[in-house]
């Protein structure tokens, strides 16, 4: 069967973005701003969800109408958004409350009260309930929200308006409210306790499941034009960078650093610093978030400079840990790290210095998935900005020994559009994926793996003795 044309949306804090893509190639592209959500000193965070699907409808006209056949060529549609933000709905499906967004803190007594409610089944899951959960927030609406009839995630009102009635949640997009995707079930044991109503929740589908069809046509959408559960935007974006099948990982350099992958069987972090989602073929997507990565990286104005100037020093003589802000959560979980430089130095060798230290963070990420059992295939694929530094990623692969494989694509988008394909296509995500680019292969440098393998101790020994990393970690790092 020949590629078929596919549209994903990704729905986005700060506005949609709509990708038109067939075999590997996008089409078109559009974009659209939303209104900043509004936050104040308790801890609230809202956006109008109404705003919503103007927008998408915005940027589905523009990109069918760039398109040969004007949108009827379009196979099906997929929606991929942020994790965690909610809405509350009535009989009808309309919002009766703002969205509460993934980094309201409403709800933070109460998931307090989840993660002992859950505690035995969290622990087989092998990640907690943050302050900021989904779950904390849909009890707080139960509780002062009578209007309430339903809860739904971003994809679950945009699909709606789409498909012209209520659709199923993606098993990904309702991790963060508590759904558990190892049992594939709902903590009806929590939600009882908390007095949610289980009627309030949607049912649950695995992503690339086709909810629905477009009811009418709709911003040059075909009627009949099946409808795709997508999944969160980190793990569309992960699909996206390649990240597909078991084994495979991406480290994802932008603002932060980013560690997501494949894994067969679901592995439990005791840690915390890792959770996993749930692949659409059932396989696992462990990954985590560091606090650490470009925007510590001083002198954004003069990279290219700084950086010529870096490559001919070579290794740093000093070890940093560009942390930039208190408290770090991947690939260890500790509320008191804080930065440090571990001697004197100008700016062109603190400057290496930071590339190398997000590089040694990247290295003790792939340490820690080691001593818990798990396989990194080689090459490691990367993305985002930071991967677009030859320099930065000729240091990340030499300090992890891995080929780094620079992803042509990572977008949200772009992932979501491949879930669509899979949700039409016989060989499901895997023939979707086939269309995928390879991109650009950089090796290790031999030539400075045994300075940079010294430094990497150092760093590690650093983060030890400050209590950061535990004893088990740090004898897998001297290994």
């Amino acid at each position: 069967m020949n590629q078929p044309v596919t549209i994903g949306i990704d729905v986005a804090t700060a506005g949609v973005r709509a990708l038109a893509v067939r075999g590997g190639t996008v089409l078109a592209s559009a974009a659209e701003p939303l209104p900043a959500p509004v936050r104040d000193g308790r801890g609230h965070s809202e956006q109008d969800a109404r705003s919503w699907w103007p927008a998408v409808k915005t940027v589905l006209a523009k990109v069918t109408g760039e398109l040969p056949g004007r949108g009827g060529e379009v196979a099906a549609v997929a929606i991929a958004a942020t994790s965690g933000t909610i809405v509350g709905v009535d009989a009808s499906g309309e919002p009766v409350t703002p969205a509460l967004m993934y980094d309201d803190r409403r709800g933070a007594e109460l998931n307090r009260e989840a993660t002992g409610l859950g505690a035995d089944r969290w622990r087989r899951l092998g990640f907690g309930v943050s302050a900021t959960a989904a779950l904390g927030r849909i009890a707080w609406l139960a509780r002062h929200v009578p209007d309430v009839t339903g809860i739904r995630h971003t994809p679950d009102l945009i699909a709606a308006e789409l498909t012209g009635g209520p659709v199923a949640a993606d098993w990904s997009h309702a991790l963060k409210s508590g759904y558990d995707p190892l049992a594939l079930e709902w903590p009806a044991e929590v939600f009882e306790a908390l007095g949610v109503p289980m009627s309030l929740l949607p049912s649950v589908v695995a992503p690339a499941t086709v909810l629905g069809e477009v009811a009418r046509p709709v911003a040059g959408l075909p009627a009949g034009c099946p409808v795709v559960a997508g999944m969160t935007d980190g793990c569309a974006g992960q699909l996206a960078a390649g990240a597909v099948a078991p084994g495979s990982f991406v480290g994802i350099l932008g603002t932060t650093y980013v560690l997501k992958g494949v894994t067969e069987e679901l592995v439990p972090d005791p840690t915390g610093a890792m959770y996993s989602h749930r692949h659409p073929d059932g396989w696992w997507l462990p990954g985590g978030a560091s606090n650490t990565g470009g925007e510590a990286v001083a002198g954004q104005d003069r990279l290219p400079e700084l950086d010529a100037a870096a490559a001919a020093l070579g290794p740093a003589k000093v070890v940093a840990y560009p942390l930039r802000r208190k408290g770090e959560r991947f690939p260890f979980a500790s509320p008191d790290a804080e930065g440090f430089v571990s001697g004197e130095a100008d700016e062109v060798q603190l400057h290496r210095a930071r590339l190398e230290g997000v590089a040694f963070l990247e290295q003790l990420a792939l340490d820690h998935l080691r001593r818990l059992g798990v396989t990194v295939t080689d090459p490691l694929l990367a993305a985002g900005g930071g991967s677009r530094s030859p320099l930065w990623t000729r240091i990340r692969a030499t300090v992890t020994g891995l080929g780094l494989r620079v992803s042509p694509q990572a977008e949200t988008g772009y992932g979501a559009a491949l879930l669509a394909a899979a949700g039409v296509l016989p060989g499901g995500l895997t023939e979707a994926s086939a269309g995928l680019g390879e991109g650009t292969l950089v090796e290790p440098d031999e030539r400075e793996r045994a300075a940079l393998a010294e430094s990497y101790q150092r760093f590690c020994a650093e983060l030890h003795t400050r209590g950061w990393i535990d004893d088990e970690l740090f004898a897998v790092v001297r290994r």
